[in-house]
């Protein structure tokens, strides 16, 4: 199986749920736009200040997606809970 890569955009501040969301927003958009693989994306709630915006990609595509869309970070995803 091809690793799969998470890349991951962090916001802070009392908006930032809020912010997460709507860049989940424009990364489906994207997906879309660009006919993408890519069928793992989502937002998510660390704590009160701080959310985060996410895609799931494999690693053929890490690279690509990384330069063009400038996540503030990656690490390799596990769906096992």
């Amino acid at each position: 199986m091809e690793r799969q890569i998470k890349l991951i955009w962090d916001f802070r501040g009392p908006d930032a749920l809020k912010t997460a969301e709507h860049q989940e927003i424009h990364l489906k958009e994207f997906i879309l736009i660009e006919q993408l693989p890519i069928s793992i994306s989502g937002f998510q709630q660390m704590n009160e200040f701080h959310s985060i915006a996410f895609i799931v990609v494999n690693d053929e595509l890490m690279r690509k997606l990384r330069d063009v869309l400038k996540p503030h970070r990656g690490e390799l995803y596990s769906d096992i809970a």
